[in-house]
């Protein structure tokens, strides 16, 4: 065909694959995708998983390339669980072996999910085939460790190895800085004969996060080649700690200096303007994002719209939500957030069900608890929300979470079924917990039920000690039933004990504070 001067369309190339994976002639596929590179199509590709894995079941023999390349690709979209899975069915395999990338792989998902015993199991295998003087297994075994927490084993691994590189020493560095362990980070930063970027970087992360932010942007300023990702740690730092006004002045500084930004630049200092509702900043980032041409990047829209939903701006939300033309889960969840965050429940379901129909995206835990909330704002049924919260367990394998449980104990009892949630905190296995106690006891505080109200207060002064919410509940569901006496001991205890109601507080934008002039250059 190509002799002949045709060229063949998209669906040609499809078929052409498929058979070539059907015999298992990988360098056919190699020289395939190649064409498919130099012809323009890669743009036309479409990404799903779950087609590549079905391709994968009907291959008769399937080389460990083969494997590997739905076992990482499981990994880079997310997927661990599917991934570790995947692995163990290869190890599973009597005429196949994995090699050093399937445990690369397979150990990056380990770390993802914190799961330090598998990670040492699999180490196990690595010891059994022999490899494990690999450098860059070893360096995947030490950030498996560090991610996983266990900084003693990350340090471990990295003294017993015979060859180590620079990732060697920026992987020790980063399980220590990421964990608290600033002495240690610094200790090994120190012995390390040539630190490059990364060194610096994972060490100003660690410090922006457990230790003192200006001695962070000391080690920014004294550093040799600092990047994006030197300039956003100390950002990060600044938006976790709530000084917002401190982390736009970096922001700004950044732009001074002309500081590549990136996607993560953005979202995160667009995180902290939604947290104080600072729609002034928001929409002079707004400005900077069209100017740099990121106003296409999912994780900066998806930060966008949050940020305008914050704000009040549903509308503008929901402008670029729609304008967006690809969508992750991120930005969905964005969406059905903000209709949640500004009382909108019925956007929330109906957003809620067209995602459902997507073939490629599935609700995770964060969508369940908007579509709760949302339930609990509405004149839904008590039994539609149950079939949403028996779904997300049943369909689609989501374990609830505590604040899965608080939204339906205050679901139930806005229906004044607060003894049916009692019995369902236990059911669930949170019956330790004082937030959903505090939860119950709120509900019970909407319909007056005073014999759930005194053992749900019961429990929050025992897990939580004696506090002004417990009592301050209590006296007012007394006096809903007019039981002053109880009342007037109860105020009494409170002031002998020092406890009194907390003030409320909110957050406004300051509109005096200077804007910084280079914010929409």
């Amino acid at each position: 065909m190509l002799q002949s001067g045709f060229k063949p369309d998209g669906y040609g190339l499809t078929h052409l694959l498929r058979a070539s994976t059907h015999l298992g002639l990988d360098s056919y596929c190699q020289q395939l995708h190649s064409y498919i590179i130099k012809s323009g199509f890669v743009s036309h590709k479409i990404y799903s998983l779950s087609d590549a894995h079905r391709l994968f079941v009907e291959i008769p023999q399937p080389s460990v390339v083969s494997w590997n390349s739905l076992i990482s690709g499981y990994v880079q979209s997310g997927q661990y669980r599917e991934a570790l899975s995947l692995f163990l069915e290869l190890d599973r395999d009597t005429e196949i072996s994995a090699n050093a990338y399937s445990f690369t792989a397979a150990l990056a998902a380990c770390g993802q999910l914190r799961l330090s015993l598998l990670g040492a199991l699999i180490y196990s295998k690595i010891v059994k085939y022999g490899l494990e003087n690999d450098v860059v297994l070893a360096n995947c075994l030490i950030d498996m460790y560090g991610k996983c927490g266990s900084v003693e084993d990350a340090i471990r691994v990295f003294e017993e190895m015979i060859d180590r590189d620079i990732i060697s020493w920026n992987s020790v560095i980063a399980a220590c800085a990421r964990n608290g362990n600033l002495e240690q980070a610094f200790g090994f930063f120190y012995r390390l004969p040539k630190p490059d970027t990364i060194s610096y970087n994972e060490l100003i992360n660690g410090i922006a996060q457990f230790g003192d932010i200006e001695e962070a942007i000391s080690i920014l300023s004294s550093m040799p080649d600092p990047n994006s990702s030197s300039w956003n740690s100390i950002l990060t730092g600044y938006v976790n700690i709530n000084r917002i006004h401190d982390a736009l002045d970096i922001f700004s500084k950044m732009q001074v200096k002309n500081i590549q930004m990136d996607d993560y630049t953005f979202s995160i200092v667009l995180s902290g303007i939604a947290g104080v509702s600072g729609l002034t900043w928001g929409m002079l980032i707004h400005c900077s994002i069209v100017k740099q041409g990121l106003d296409t990047s999912v994780v900066v829209v998806s930060a966008l719209i949050d940020m305008y939903s914050k704000c009040g701006q549903v509308k503008n939300a929901e402008s670029i939500f729609r304008l967006l033309p690809k969508k992750n889960l991120v930005t969905w969840n964005a969406m059905i957030t903000g209709y949640a965050h500004n009382g909108d429940a019925a956007k929330v379901i109906q957003l809620f069900e067209q995602l459902k129909l997507l073939r490629d995206l599935r609700p995770d835990c964060v969508t369940f608890l908007n579509v709760l909330a949302a339930c609990s704002h509405n004149d839904i049924p008590l039994h539609k929300a149950n079939q949403y919260f028996e779904s997300m367990i049943r369909d689609y394998g989501i374990e609830p979470t505590v604040e899965h449980c608080c939204s339906m104990v205050r679901l139930m009892g806005q229906r004044g079924e607060v003894v049916k949630a009692g019995r369902m905190i236990y059911e669930l296995g949170f019956g330790s917990y004082g937030v959903v106690w505090r939860a119950l006891l709120g509900a019970c505080g909407a319909c007056k039920d005073l014999k759930v109200a005194k053992f749900s207060a019961a429990k929050v002064i025992v897990l939580e000690g004696h506090n002004d919410y417990a009592y301050v509940m209590m006296s007012n569901i007394f006096a809903c039933h007019g039981r002053w006496r109880e009342v007037s001991r109860l105020r009494k205890f409170m002031q002998d004990r020092g406890l009194r109601k907390e003030a409320g507080c909110s957050w406004i934008e300051v509109e005096n504070v200077s804007p910084y002039s280079s914010m929409v250059r």
